[in-house]
């Protein structure tokens, strides 16, 4: 049996700095994974002190990525057949929503709605950011479009957004995002 690929598209939030713990819990459930960052959050592997881009391609045997490539150069990864876009802050999210694709992250995950694939998406934002009128229409823009979003609201399971400044990183749902995955 042939491994199943999952992208795990991560943006520049907090639980950014904390991707081995989807990386190995998508792993033990079957999924190679192939990690693509927006720029901001490949920047914070790569240069902060507590970065850890080399520990992040060790774990998942691949380059991880964060810029389109050139059309000369070959694939890096092999097609997806699911895309985990976690974290997800409200600034990608409301781009997503408008079908903008000026990263790679972002040209990903608007090329997987057009091509069906299973999208699971864990935001993170805090409260203040989540009142702003983009999200709530992003957020049901891209629910239609099938997009599993898991934005705690009323009975919805969720990331629940938190006060500014004031979020618990280790309380973010990874395992909430990984149990909403297709079973590989």
């Amino acid at each position: 049996m042939t491994q199943r690929t999952l992208y795990l598209i991560s943006c520049a939030a907090p639980p950014a700095r904390h991707l081995t713990v989807p990386i190995r819990g998508a792993q033990a459930r079957g999924w190679d994974v192939c990690l693509v960052l927006t720029p901001s959050a490949h920047r914070w592997a790569a240069e902060d002190p507590e970065g850890n881009l080399d520990e992040l391609r060790e774990l998942t045997g691949r380059v991880v990525r964060h810029e389109y490539k050139l059309p000369s150069q070959a694939d890096a990864f092999p097609d997806p057949d699911a895309l985990l876009v976690a974290p997800l802050t409200s600034n990608s999210l409301n781009k997503w929503a408008a079908g903008i694709s000026d990263t790679l992250a972002l040209g990903l995950i608007t090329e997987g709605i057009g091509l069906g694939l299973p999208i699971t998406a864990l935001p993170h934002w805090n409260d203040a950011q989540g009142r702003h009128p983009a999200v709530a229409r992003s957020v049901a823009e891209l629910r239609a479009a099938g997009v599993t979003l898991l934005l705690g609201d009323g009975d919805a399971p969720g990331f629940v957004p938190h006060k500014p400044r004031h979020g618990d990183v280790h309380a973010y749902p990874w395992e909430l995002a990984l149990d909403a995955l297709p079973t590989p």
